[in-house]
């Protein structure tokens, strides 16, 4: 099935100059067979220290856009605010944003349609918002070179953050992670770059039957799998230091607008798909779940057990999430 015709069937749109999360919100990282799988599982009735010039941001992404072999980015975690694999972010974040693509890679009708180059980011329109928190470096389960978990629906993500102490990331914050104070549209800078992050592999076909039927949806995800373990590329680190950010999984967040559900997801998977910082899906909703789903945690900078890595995680965490019964459509969302 062709990208371009499959993804019609999301919320979406694409824009040139782009705005806040929540009015960019489409297939930034959803796979475009997503809504197609949700109906056959109803048939198969499966239940920064902040800074003001940010000069080490800088110098990590021009690094990275010039050799990506080898790049690190500033590793600001553990500390005294942050637990174990995590790193502290503290800075202005911006609401409402300008960013420019000055060269597509993608023709004007495919959707979702990728960026190749960004002009530098505009002027924040409106005020910013202080922030100051800690993010965990690494998709869950937060362990370099572990596989991220998958297949869990944004409860089951919640409830993993929540016992080791933490809780699922605003999409402000994930944002802010993401961008830096230069607010860069790619975690590495200006120009998408498939050698930095796991990005722009080619989409899969999805065994819609095979995703729905219990017996067979891990031997379905596992064919699908195209992800990398966390911290394979050392190049697709974001100006605080977190890995990984766009590309490989999608992530949920909380999305804080509340519309049309508490769920968002953010960064973008492996596919052929948006995979920057600002972008958010807002078109699944919270008992979701997919091939490419998974997350990270955020915790409040020195707060009690904010990144206390040795509690267990969740009961039942490593159990596979249910598809769910449906994926409605939220009504009026036509996607931006």
């Amino acid at each position: 099935m062709k990208r371009s015709t499959i993804g019609s069937l999301l919320f979406v749109g694409t824009l040139v100059f782009l705005a806040a999360p929540s009015a960019e919100s489409s297939a930034q990282g959803s796979d475009p067979a997503q809504e197609s799988v949700a109906a056959a599982a109803a048939a198969a009735s499966v239940s920064t220290p902040r800074v003001e010039t940010a000069p080490a941001a800088a110098k990590s992404v021009t690094a990275a856009n010039a050799g990506l072999k080898g790049v690190q980015g500033p590793d600001l975690g553990a500390t005294g605010s942050c637990g174990e694999n995590q790193v502290e972010v503290e800075g202005d974040y911006c609401p409402a944003l300008e960013q420019k693509c000055i060269r597509w890679m993608d023709p004007e009708t495919t959707v979702p349609r990728r960026c190749s180059e960004f002009a530098p980011t505009g002027a924040c329109q409106g005020k910013t918002v202080k922030k100051h928190f800690c993010i965990d470096k690494y998709e869950y389960p937060n362990k370099l070179g572990e596989k991220p978990v998958v297949m869990k629906t944004w409860y089951e993500a919640a409830d993993a953050c929540k016992a080791q102490g933490k809780r699922l990331c605003g999409d402000s914050e994930w944002t802010l992670a993401c961008e830096g104070q230069e607010r860069l549209p790619y975690p590495y800078g200006y120009e998408r770059n498939s050698q930095a992050c796991n990005i722009d592999k080619p989409h899969p076909d999805v065994n819609e039957a095979a995703m729905a039927d219990p017996r067979t949806r891990d031997a379905e995800v596992a064919r699908l799998w195209q992800g990398e373990n966390s911290g394979t590329r050392e190049s697709c680190v974001s100006p605080y230091g977190a890995m990984d950010m766009t590309g490989n999984v999608d992530e949920w967040v909380i999305n804080e607008s509340g519309m049309p559900y508490k769920s968002g997801l953010k960064g973008g998977y492996w596919g052929p798909v948006r995979d920057r910082c600002r972008p958010m899906t807002t078109a699944h909703y919270e008992q979701f779940v997919f091939y490419q789903i998974g997350f990270r945690c955020c915790g409040d900078a020195g707060a009690p057990g904010a990144g206390a890595a040795t509690k267990p995680a969740a009961p039942g965490i490593s159990a596979p999430g249910k598809l769910p019964s449906t994926n409605p459509a939220p009504s009026g969302l036509t996607g931006s």
